[in-house]
């Protein structure tokens, strides 16, 4: 199949205009001059996109598809206090719907041009729902407690867990690793044990420095996090001894950024000192700058961190925290802060985040071999966005318009491993009207 569209972006060269790429099974083939390869292939199928952009499908480096039906619950609280009424209303749902509300942050991930996700989840429903949409990923099993003589315990069921669900998932798309939830939650046994079990290269997340709440716990022992957020984690552990330390230097010492592959979520509470550590660690960062600002959990230090080589993608984080699954959001935010907090003298450009959003993703979960980027031998993840609506046009430049002027409902086609799996609201892999009549029924539980 030859796909043509007015912009080509391969992102790791430059965009092409009135480009063509050639798809064969699951690879890319082929990428350039619509002309030159339509001689070339003369007899090859051929979709036109018209006035559109083709890219590497996003690789949203930090969600939660299972709190996708929590969108819209817990608005205008700041994290600490979100958190805590969120911990509240999820003790709400069952197994059926932990399952269902993941199904629908798949479908709103197809939408979206969303091609894999880094997924942090407990229950394992994201996987089983990523499987069943024909997403790529990383599935994070979750682990956290604050009490040492269930550390071995929490272990062994994360560990059993995590055999099953790399016995039943398609490991050439998903890939199973584990999650030590936040310093406030995890015993430092807890993050020593998870350095221990991923020294094979399992992937690790975990959510670090992530707001001033947490690093106020994890330095002084205040915030709420040291109170009404704990009780409900772990009402029974001990009390939090104040380090001294700031989360990234804390974590430091139980050895979990020694593991090899590790994805840090947020880290907007870090200094100078904080990010060394991070590059000398070579630890990937996993940037979320919606749920930062909503939450007021603060800022990440993006082109510090950049300049220091740590490989930066974006994240979504969780509809529950930043109520959509829209990476052209993420990028447009994302860069708008850096801009008014970096001024004129590190002015960072669109291109930069449209790559945070693929390419750099991709080299952050260690697959950049595999995707990221529209390169001869690839895989097939490509997605076709929308530019010739009346807010877009004229398109003078590509990867501005995408950044300035797209959202998650421009996108009109996306394919994964050479399968479409969205195509103009339609979804082949998912049943998307009993999963939107799942979420109002979902939607009536929640109102309590």
């Amino acid at each position: 199949m030859l796909l043509t569209a007015r912009y080509v972006l391969p992102i790791a060269a430059p965009h092409i205009e009135n480009g063509a790429v050639l798809v064969r099974d699951d690879k890319i083939v082929e990428i350039g001059d619509i002309e030159h390869l339509r001689t070339l292939h003369p007899d090859e199928p051929v979709q036109d996109f018209g006035l559109a952009a083709l890219l590497p499908g996003f690789i949203d480096l930090h969600t939660h598809l299972e709190y996708t039906a929590l969108r819209g619950l817990v608005d205008d609280l700041p994290y600490s206090r979100w958190k805590y009424q969120l911990l509240q209303k999820e003790r709400l749902f069952d197994a059926q719907d932990w399952e269902d509300s993941a199904l629908l942050g798949a479908l709103e991930s197809l939408q979206s041009g969303i091609t894999t996700v880094a997924d942090v989840t407990e229950t394992g429903a994201s996987g089983r729902a990523a499987q069943v949409a024909g997403l790529r990923g990383i599935i994070y099993r979750e682990v956290a407690t604050m009490e040492k003589p269930l550390v071995a315990g929490v272990m062994a069921d994360a560990e059993a867990d995590i055999e099953e669900w790399r016995r039943v998932s398609d490991g050439g798309r998903l890939t199973i690793g584990i999650a030590p939830h936040a310093p406030y939650s995890c015993h430092p046994e807890l993050f020593r044990a998870v350095a221990d079990y991923a020294a094979d290269g399992t992937p690790v997340s975990l959510h670090l420095a992530g707001s001033r709440e947490e690093y106020q716990f994890v330095k002084y022992g205040s915030s709420m996090l040291a109170t009404d957020v704990r009780d409900v984690f772990d009402a029974d552990a001990p009390l939090w001894l104040p380090t001294g330390v700031s989360p990234v230097r804390y974590v430091l010492q139980w050895g979990i950024l020694d593991a090899p592959n590790v994805v840090a979520v947020h880290c907007t509470q870090v200094d100078d000192s904080d990010i060394e550590v991070l590059a000398n660690h070579n630890i990937a960062v996993a940037h979320c700058p919606r749920c930062n600002a909503k939450l007021g959990m603060g800022i990440t230090p993006v082109l510090k961190m950049l300049e220091k080589g740590i490989r930066v993608g974006l994240g979504t984080d969780s509809p529950a925290a930043s109520n959509s699954m829209d990476v052209f959001e993420e990028m447009r935010i994302g860069l708008l802060v850096q801009r008014a907090v970096l001024g004129e003298q590190h002015f960072m450009v669109a291109r930069q985040f449209v790559k945070m959003a693929t390419l750099d993703a991709a080299r952050a979960l260690g697959i950049e071999d595999r995707v990221g980027s529209l390169e001869p031998g690839k895989q097939a993840d490509i997605i076709a966005v929308d530019l010739s609506k009346s807010h877009q046009i004229p398109t003078h430049h590509p990867y501005s318009t995408l950044v300035h002027t797209a959202n998650q409902e421009n996108v009109l086609w996306t394919m994964i491993d050479g399968r479409v799996v969205y195509d103009a609201r339609e979804w082949p892999t998912l049943d998307h009207e009993r999963i939107f009549a799942r979420a109002e029924q979902m939607r009536m539980k929640l109102r309590v």
